[in-house]
C-alpha cells in the first residue's frame, strides 16, 4: 500500500472537500442516487477482463466493490482525495495500488484498458481537463467512463442560496472530447427529482453525502460570482424553508406535501483511438 498524501499536501479548497467527506460517516446510507449511478455505470463496461483498471475519486468504494466483484485485471489503481478511506479502499481490493490524493496533479499511471469515475469529477478544479487527461492515460482501444452532474443538478439549492458548484454544460463537455483522441463518444443524461418532507431535510441529505453550500466552490475569474461563505442564521434558514415551500413543492407518491430536490446525472462513455 502506498503512503498516502497528508491533507496539508493539498489546495485548500481541496482540504475543505476532503474534510466534508470525511465527516459524512452515514454516506452510504445516504447516497442512493450516486449508489444507482454506479450500477449504471457497471452495465457500460465493454469488457469484464482488463489490462489495468484506474478508478479516480473512489470515495467510500461504491464504484469500487462493483469493479472488484464483476471484473478482472492484471492491474488495479485506486485514486482517492480523502486520506480516511485507505484502509476500507484497501480491503475492498487488497492487491490495488491506492493513490491517495488530487487526481488533477498526482501521478495516476499510463495504458489503461478502463478508467473509471463515479460522482467524483464535479469536484475538481478544472473538470474539464479531466477528458484530456484520460485520453494521454489510455491505452488505444481504451474505455473512458464517468458520471458527474450537469448545471441543473441540485437547482433548487442554487436558486435560493445562490450559492453550488459550477458545473459544465453537455456542450462543454462535448467540445472537451473533440480536442482528444477519445472517439466514439455516447453522452446521456438522467434526471432524478427526489421527494423530501421539509426543506430541512434537503440540507440533512446533503451534509451526510459530504455536499457543503459554502467553501467547496471553484473561483471563477470569468465571472463576478460571490465567493463568500454562505453561513446559515435562524433567519435566513426561515426565509430558505419558506421559499422552498413556495417553489419547489408537491406531492410525493402517497399524496403527502413534499419539497423536491433535483439530481441530473452525465454519463460519459468515449474510447481512445
Amino acid at each position: 500500500m502506498e503512503h498516502p498524501i497528508t491533507l496539508n499536501e493539498l489546495s485548500a479548497r481541496k482540504q475543505s472537500i476532503a474534510r466534508h467527506f470525511a465527516k459524512a460517516n452515514d454516506y452510504d446510507q445516504h447516497a442512493h442516487i450516486q449508489q444507482h449511478i454506479c450500477q449504471h455505470l457497471l452495465t457500460l463496461i465493454a469488457h469484464q477482463q482488463q489490462d489495468s483498471v484506474l478508478e479516480v475519486g473512489a470515495g467510500t468504494g461504491q464504484m469500487t466493490q462493483l469493479l472488484a466483484a464483476n471484473l478482472q485485471s492484471n492491474r488495479w489503481i485506486i485514486n482517492e482525495l480523502c486520506a480516511q478511506q485507505a484502509k476500507n479502499l484497501q480491503s475492498i481490493l487488497p492487491k490495488a495500488q491506492l493513490r491517495i490524493g488530487d487526481a488533477e496533479t498526482i501521478d495516476l499511471a499510463t495504458n489503461h484498458s478502463l478508467i473509471v469515475s463515479a460522482n467524483a469529477i464535479q469536484w475538481f478544479d478544472e473538470p474539464l481537463r479531466f477528458i484530456s487527461q484520460s485520453s494521454t492515460r489510455l491505452q488505444a482501444g481504451g474505455q473512458l467512463l464517468l458520471s458527474t452532474f450537469t448545471p441543473d443538478n441540485f437547482l433548487q439549492i442554487k436558486a435560493l442560496t445562490g450559492k453550488g458548484l459550477a458545473y459544465p454544460s453537455v456542450a462543454a463537455w462535448r467540445s472537451a472530447l473533440e480536442d482528444t483522441k477519445l472517439k466514439n463518444a455516447q453522452l446521456s443524461t438522467q434526471r432524478f427529482d427526489i421527494p423530501f418532507a421539509r426543506p430541512y431535510d434537503v440540507l440533512k441529505h446533503m451534509k451526510m453525502t459530504g455536499v457543503s453550500t459554502n467553501q467547496t466552490q471553484r473561483r471563477s475569474t470569468a465571472d463576478n460570482q460571490n465567493t463568500a461563505p454562505f453561513v446559515w442564521t435562524k433567519a435566513r434558514l426561515q426565509q430558505f424553508e419558506q421559499a422552498y415551500w413556495q417553489q419547489f413543492s408537491g406531492q410525493d407518491k402517497e399524496g403527502q406535501p413534499c419539497v423536491y430536490l433535483t439530481y441530473e446525472v452525465l454519463i460519459i462513455d468515449a474510447y481512445r483511438s
